[in-house]
């Protein structure tokens, strides 16, 4: 078939790529002039180990499947990881009771490994760390998330397929059997396509109500996060992930760490209306307070603003979290279209799992 993904972010290549390793003929049309410029450009680049998801979820099932997934992927073409671990830690007897109903539920995901630890042994592997216990997930890690993406692109185009950059989808609509795609930008034309994947990220929503025929009611709201980071200007003090217990829409304000051995802090959650890419400055002030609950030494004055990024969320605050929306045929009654909605975090982890699946829908 010849199939057009909408979208040249992390999930948006993993499906191209899984949908030409099928023998389809495959288009990518993205609307910037880069891959991975959107959701995937500013997430924490963590490889998730599938702790937190409601039993049978999509998020469970293509996080555990797509971590072990993206841990081959990287070992078979040389993409940066390094699965150095994550301690999920509690600062009281609450905590600790939240941390041990999070292992037993990812102990139902499947996730391999999962230790519970008391404060001593957890300084022994971190010794700023200061808690009462602590959940070790050894699995989880980090990964060069742009070489991913670039990997990703290669052997998109070593089977033939392409991206067409600077490229909005501006109209679909359903006309003999074939999607007929209006596109605007410099090249701006009319072509049809046998499947269409709307994996848009933030504009997924916007551009689902530009499918002729469409059902409105099957759109779902976005509700935008935004996640702020501040990075630490002195040396690292963990050499693993360090994530205090979860809040209402996110996991809390935790250590992550990058190839390059670079410590920061984040993400937090802050909910807005619109797309905004600053990071207010005096919101350190929240983020002194809650790493101090866990590493106390943490020096003042030692945290500055690193970046942002946007989760596109389904539900809003006090809400619980929705699950990844993969909309197919039997979804909404379109033959061949696939749309892709609130695709956040895990959806690096998640990517080729979740890649794996749409092709199957579009098949």
């Amino acid at each position: 078939m010849q199939v057009l993904v909408i979208g040249a972010g992390v999930v948006g290549l993993a499906i191209a790529r899984t949908a030409a390793l099928a023998g389809h003929d495959v288009t990518v049309a993205e609307a910037t002039g880069g891959i991975g410029n959107g959701v995937s450009s500013r997430n924490s680049e963590v490889v998730h180990g599938g702790l937190y998801y409601p039993t049978n979820s999509l998020r469970a099932r293509h996080c555990v499947r797509g971590r072990r997934m993206l841990y081959e992927f990287c070992q078979s073409h040389g993409v940066d990881y390094r699965k150095c671990g994550k301690l999920v830690v509690a600062i009281n007897e609450a905590e600790l009771a939240k941390v041990e109903t999070i292992k037993k539920q990812g102990e139902t995901n499947g996730v391999e490994g999962l230790e519970m630890i008391g404060g001593n042994a957890a300084r022994a592997l971190e010794a700023e760390l200061s808690c009462i216990g602590a959940l070790l997930s050894p699995e989880s890690g980090i990964v060069d998330s742009h070489g991913f993406m670039r990997a990703l692109w290669g052997e998109l185009e070593d089977r033939g397929g392409m991206i067409a950059f600077a490229t909005p989808v501006e109209r679909l609509s359903y006309k003999a059997a074939r999607w007929h795609v209006r596109f605007g930008g410099r090249d701006a034309g009319e072509i049809d396509f046998d499947a269409v994947v709307n994996s848009a990220g933030l504009g997924a929503q916007a551009l689902a109500r530009r499918i002729d025929g469409y059902p409105a009611d099957k759109v779902p709201r976005l509700v935008l996060a935004k996640g702020n980071y501040f990075s630490f200007t002195g040396r690292p003090v963990f050499s693993r992930l360090v994530y205090p217990t979860p809040v209402d829409g996110g996991l809390g304000v935790h250590v992550t760490l990058d190839l390059a051995g670079r410590m920061r802090f984040g993400p937090d959650v802050e909910w807005i209306s619109e797309e905004s890419y600053s990071v207010d400055a005096s919101r350190a002030d929240s983020f002194y307070a809650r790493i101090r609950t866990y590493w106390p030494s943490l020096p003042d004055t030692s945290l500055v603003p690193d970046y942002c990024g946007i989760r596109p969320k389904l539900t809003g605050p006090g809400e619980p979290a929705a699950d990844f929306m993969i909309a197919g045929p039997t979804a909404h009654g379109m033959p061949r279209l696939v749309n892709l909605f609130g695709i956040e975090s895990p959806g690096l982890t998640s990517s080729l799992s979740i890649a794996e699946d749409v092709v199957k829908e579009i098949n």
